[in-house]
């Protein structure tokens, strides 16, 4: 049986993070990917939005994780020329009775360490948006968007320029955990079997499935798994906005938001709905209940100009009455198995907070 020093199962944008994150402190890595190429699920469908950190709870790992990768996230873009943009992010209010949460919108971003909200009057949001109806706003100046593949192509780079190895159609089989080790067995047209000190379970969606397959992993630890589909519509109409325009956040979530890709083009989105399978289709009708929301802050928005777009699937590990949760990165001291760190329920903000998470888990690994 072939030894190696650390094995990451998943080459997502967190798994890519911490491979790099782990070659780059001399450690001998492989990236075990089920897919033919890196991020090519919940990774390649995503709003691809630089998140600030503002509604997160604070204290929170989401908050916590976002917040720090967000400032890292830009440095590490203007370090490897990753196509990206600060553009910005207006939250919109467009009732008198919406003005009123927006000074705590604030206070809470405030809380979680984002100190840059800017409250807008109407005129002054109209100023920087002319085609945007509100009553008010507050403005994000550290929001932004980002080109993801490029992003992932940067991190597959590095890792790889630090030794990483990749083995793609390879999905984990099975392992046991063993004093001082783990074995793995994969599959795939090539099959192999691996013994390492280090397991990093990297695997979004698949990530309790992955967890459940290792022998010796406590399963009253795993937690349940539910999946959350987010669907997006383009539009065929110019969108004017040169920032991503959030409405106030409404019950059960933050609202049909605009957000803007590296080329300008609009999207808008998300139509939540939790289902029991992965299926990426978009149903065009669901574009109705998507224009009364849009037309409240973009009244000019044309008849028939939503088109489907795409779909991305968060991997839950609450149910639909929760809805909201939080990261859970598991080591040693919470499972009780030597050498084996967990990933549960990395969804938005993940790739904003990747690299922090790359961090949080490295550290993991030397404490």
């Amino acid at each position: 049986m072939e030894k190696i020093e650390c094995v990451v199962i998943g080459a997502g944008v967190i798994g890519l993070a911490i491979a790099r994150r782990l070659a780059q402190s001399g450690r001998e890595v492989i990236v075990l990917e089920t897919a033919e190429a890196i991020g090519t699920v919940t990774s390649s469908r995503n709003s691809e939005v630089i998140h600030a950190g503002i509604y997160y709870r604070s204290g929170s790992l989401m908050a916590r994780m976002c917040v720090a990768g967000k400032q890292a996230l830009y440095r590490y873009c203007r370090d490897q020329g990753i196509p990206h943009r600060n553009c910005g992010k207006l939250i919109v209010a467009t009732t008198s009775k919406e003005t009123e949460k927006l000074a705590s919108i604030r206070a809470h971003a405030e809380a979680n360490g984002v100190l840059d909200m800017q409250t807008l009057g109407r005129d002054a949001a109209r100023d920087l948006e002319p085609a945007l109806h509100c009553e008010a706003a507050l403005l994000s100046p550290s929001t932004g968007i980002i080109d993801s593949h490029a992003y992932m192509l940067a991190l597959r780079g590095n890792a790889e320029d630090a030794g990483t190895a990749f083995a793609f159609h390879t999905p984990l089989v099975g392992a046991r955990a063993r004093r001082g080790r783990i074995e793995i067995d994969a599959g795939g047209e090539a099959p192999m079997s691996l013994e390492c000190r280090l397991l990093v379970n990297a695997a979004g969606l698949d990530a309790t499935s992955v967890a459940r397959s290792i022998d010796g992993m406590p399963v009253e630890k795993i937690p349940p798994s539910y999946l959350a589909k987010g669907n997006y519509f383009s539009c065929s109409a110019r969108a004017p906005f040169s920032r991503l325009i959030y409405p106030v956040p409404e019950p059960g979530g933050l609202g049909v938001h605009l957000t803007l890709d590296m080329a300008g083009q609009a999207r808008f989105g998300p139509d939540v709905e939790w289902v029991d399978h992965i299926d990426y289709a978009v149903d065009g009708a669901r574009a109705e209940r998507f224009y009364p929301a849009i037309r409240r802050y973009w009244p000019a928005l044309p008849d028939g100009a939503l088109m489907p777009s795409y779909s991305g699937m968060r991997p839950k590990i609450v149910p639909p009455a929760v809805a909201v949760q939080d990261f859970l990165i598991q080591g040693p001291k919470d499972h009780g198995v030597e050498g084996l760190i967990n990933l549960f329920g990395i969804e938005s903000p993940g790739l904003t907070s990747s690299l922090a998470i790359a961090d949080y888990t490295a550290g993991l690994v030397e404490a």
